[in-house]
């Protein structure tokens, strides 16, 4: 088992390649179309873990699934994949990769609200607080609101995906605070799922585009080493981390994404937007921090 510093830094390079991600779907959204791009990141990303649940050992708890377990993977895999996944990318096509970012980083404080009503979670006075933290921050961050026509199916769009990506998080959370799944099973079955959903949609909608190296290259990086080995590294460093640790290092995808989209896609860092990001960034880790003790 790493040390803690170890795994600190690996949970810290893991959340740099994610953060990348951003940089890189912008790119490839000048010629992919967002739906397909998505499947197909996923799609490859499934058949690079499929291998790990077909070992012998895994076997078993794949074969001893129930109709019950496969309908909640389903639900999940159409959920966190298919329509998160999916607005997230549809979303980077109408807006800047910091505005798509901020938005994501409002799922804690969703899933705090949705545990109280599908999980009988109360939250914490500090929770609350986190909550408001977020609500400012979004109100100087968008303030003035002078939202271009073009961005408002944007919004809309990533607004769904937030919402989605925070009930696949209670989803989640139900599925394995029962303990009976096999994590890589939940993983690799969900995705799968997902994955074929979303390239099936993007191709059904958009068709499929000639796609030359380069493009073969962002979606092979995107599948193979910022989400396959990605969060396979990720999960091992939760051997080591606490989860406190943990949603400090995740929380700072927010000010990593801002970076490099000013470095290598041009988009302005205001400092009224630092403001913002700052205060909905403070407010979700408010909530994370509270939510595991």
């Amino acid at each position: 088992m790493p040390s803690r510093l170890t795994a600190a830094l690996q949970a810290l390079f893991v959340t740099f390649l994610w953060s990348t991600s951003f940089i890189f779907i912008k790119i490839g959204l000048g010629d992919i179309p967002a739906l397909v791009f998505a499947g197909l990141r996923y799609g490859l990303a499934f058949l690079c873990l499929l291998p790990f649940a077909l070992r012998p050992a895994r076997r078993a708890p794949l074969r001893a699934l129930t109709r019950g377990d496969w309908a909640r993977l389903v639900a999940l895999g159409l959920m966190y994949y298919t329509v998160t996944q999916g607005a997230q990318f549809v979303g980077l096509s109408y807006l800047p990769s910091v505005t798509v970012s901020l938005l994501l980083s409002f799922s804690p404080a969703i899933v705090t609200l949705l545990g109280v009503l599908l999980l009988n979670e109360r939250p914490a006075r500090m929770q609350w607080a986190g909550l408001a933290l977020c609500t400012a921050g979004a109100v100087v961050y968008f303030y003035p609101v002078d939202i271009p026509a073009g961005e408002v199916v944007g919004l809309v769009v990533v607004g769904a995906g937030v919402l989605a990506n925070s009930g696949s998080a209670v989803l989640g959370r139900r599925v394995n605070r029962e303990g009976a799944l096999d994590p890589v099973t939940v993983t690799v079955v969900s995705m799968g799922v997902g994955a074929g959903a979303l390239l099936a949609a993007g191709l059904l909608v958009q068709g499929m585009p000639p796609l030359d190296a380069a493009h073969w290259l962002i979606i092979a990086l995107l599948a193979v080493v910022n989400t396959a080995f990605a969060f396979t590294l990720w999960n091992h460093t939760l051997r080591t981390l606490s989860a406190m640790e943990s949603s400090i290092i995740n929380n700072t995808m927010l000010a990593q994404i801002a970076i490099l989209a000013w470095l290598f896609l041009g988009e302005a860092l205001t400092l009224k937007g630092i403001i913002g990001m700052g205060l909905v960034g403070a407010g979700a880790l408010i909530v994370q921090l509270w939510r595991t003790k």
